[in-house]
């Protein structure tokens, strides 16, 4: 009786809808795995928030929250300068309902910043997308410029993601790129703030291919580095017990003490002695 199954006893009627088990994948929806599947299936060019610095590649969208506008980082190819875009603006006489903050998207291509970085730095370079590709680049002073055709110190940048999800960028000089206002109630980029505040934070958007390539890579190198390396043990005591063409020099008493050596776990501290004592008997 113990391996029969376990019925219901509550009665079923014809036509009842049968109720549909909750899949597993559903009830593990916060796992790691359930995650990569989503994020997999998402359009390789659909614009997503980095989770941390590494995943900021690629095509960038840089957004500040400013009310009652959101304000975009445009690119004059005309004058090579950084514009401070209201998203709104053009949207005032419109009767529609402005879209949530969150889900901008880059509307034209002056709006979309391209960030590359060398392979294991932290920092990163922000290019223009339009025009001829020009470095965002900040000096001592803090000012802010975007006229250069070459990388160096000035146009280093270290993104800092923030608790809340939102990315301040530092400068060469340690100093945090914001947007100030100035005399006339005008608005300035500037890089001279020595604390992040809500001037200083801005929304970044990358494309969900950057981010899962930078992920795969992410992976990659930390399977590279799990585990310690395996020793081939033959090709080792070849190495420490023989000179010439393989002729074998171990005597009997060295076999048995290697043997023991090694089911006492310290084979490699054997080999090292039995090393340095053919070296000793072949010079003496």
């Amino acid at each position: 009786m113990g391996d029969d199954k376990i019925r219901s006893t509550k009665l079923k009627f014809k036509g009842d809808k049968q109720k549909k088990k909750r899949r597993r994948e559903d009830a593990e929806e916060g796992s790691s795995d359930n995650k990569r599947r989503k994020e997999d299936n998402v359009d390789p060019d659909t614009w997503v928030f980095p989770e941390n610095p590494n995943e900021i590649r690629g095509p960038t969208f840089i957004i500040h929250p400013s009310d009652p506008s959101p304000i975009s980082l445009n690119f004059s190819s005309t004058t090579n300068r950084v514009v401070l875009h209201f998203i709104d603006k053009e949207k005032s006489e419109d009767d529609s309902e402005p879209q949530s903050l969150l889900e901008r998207t880059p509307t034209d291509i002056s709006q979309v910043w391209v960030t590359t970085r060398v392979a294991g730095s932290p920092t990163i370079n922000i290019r223009s997308g339009s025009g001829e590709g020009k470095f965002l680049s900040a000096n001592t002073l803090g000012i802010v410029s975007c006229d250069r055709d070459a990388r160096g110190p000035q146009e280093e940048w270290t993104p800092v993601i923030m608790p809340d999800g939102m990315t301040a960028l530092m400068n060469s000089y340690e100093k945090y790129l914001g947007i100030d206002e100035v005399a006339g109630g005008s608005l300035q980029l500037r890089a001279d703030s020595d604390e992040v505040g809500f001037k200083e934070r801005f929304w970044l958007k990358i494309q969900s291919k950057y981010k899962k390539e930078a992920n795969e890579e992410e992976k990659t190198k930390k399977e590279g580095m799990a585990g310690p390396p395996k020793i081939d043990e033959s090709a080792t005591n070849h190495l420490y017990q023989a000179w010439g063409a393989g002729r074998s020099v171990v005597s009997s008493h060295d076999k048995k003490e290697l043997k023991r050596a090694r089911k006492e776990g310290r084979l490699a501290e054997a080999l090292l002695d039995r090393r340095a004592k053919l070296k000793s008997d072949r010079f003496c």
